[in-house]
């Protein structure tokens, strides 16, 4: 019989990207969101620059792991 390979919980199959954060744009909403700019350091789309939503505390030079490289987050707070 084949051997059946588990993954964790902390596993994955979805690849992520690293993309550090060059500016803080805004901070808001009740869920504590902030809108960031984040320069994507690998992959594809290297050197390209993007608005995206974090929860959480967050610096400037935090390094984010992104999922999806190719939208544009929106304007809104969620």
């Amino acid at each position: 019989m084949a051997k059946k390979e588990v993954k964790s919980s902390h596993e994955s199959n979805i690849d992520a990207v690293p993309a550090e954060i060059v500016r803080i744009l805004r901070r808001g909403g009740v869920k504590g969101v902030t809108a960031v700019r984040c320069k994507v350091l690998e992959g594809r789309d290297k050197g390209k620059i993007l608005q995206r939503n974090v929860m959480g505390p967050v610096r400037m030079g935090d390094v984010l792991m992104l999922r999806e490289t190719e939208m544009e987050s929106s304007g809104r707070f969620g």
